[in-house]
């Protein structure tokens, strides 16, 4: 009886805002889920320099020495600090492992040289020495609290000219690389 009753008298506003708010609870609209992938990038984008910058670090510590490459012996105490790592041997010059050119008898041809036998300038060297700065910049710049400073770390042959060495140091300098370290192996009977 009561559901005649309900159906005889008229519609009031409560009746009306009750119905509507049912059928707009059955029919509610689906919000569309995505995954906003902004943040995976930020976070990949820091694991990746993070990978880069522990790959650098490690370069100088696993240096083999062979007939080409003796490195000379010191009782220094100093760590080794993240840099660009370049290795003078008596038939190449590389940086990161990657061989930047070839020497003749530990020298520099004087063709690959600008200025010829009286340069100082490695061309070859320079342009390699470039792309890394540019690169390390590029990652300083995503990276705060982690400058470019131009460090590198050289990894010379004991017999290396004096010579080459000058010539390997001005080529670093032209390319923004200021702050080198030399590495060497502890002496046994340091302690």
């Amino acid at each position: 009886m009561a559901d005649e009753k309900d159906q005889d008298r008229p519609a009031t506003l409560s009746d009306l805002k009750r119905i509507v708010r049912h059928k707009l609870r059955r029919h509610e609209e689906q919000e569309e889920v995505g995954l906003n992938i902004y943040p995976m990038m930020d976070m990949m984008t820091i694991l990746l320099v993070f990978l880069i910058q522990s790959f650098a670090q490690s370069s100088a510590a696993n240096v083999l020495q062979s007939e080409e490459l003796q490195i000379p012996q010191s009782v220094a105490r100093a760590d080794v600090e993240p840099a660009l790592s370049i290795t003078i041997s008596a038939s190449e010059i590389s940086v990161e492992g990657k061989q930047a050119l070839a020497l003749r008898n530990g020298q520099v041809d004087p063709s690959q040289k600008q200025g010829g036998s009286n340069g100082f300038l490695v061309t070859p060297l320079l342009t390699v020495l470039q792309q890394h700065r540019d690169r390390l910049k590029l990652i300083a710049q995503s990276a705060a609290n982690q400058p470019f400073r131009g460090d590198v770390q050289i990894i010379a042959d004991k017999r290396t000219p004096y010579r080459t060495l000058v010539e390997v140091l001005y080529t670093m300098g032209q390319s923004e690389f200021k702050a080198m370290r030399f590495v060497v192996l502890k002496k046994g009977g340091a302690g």
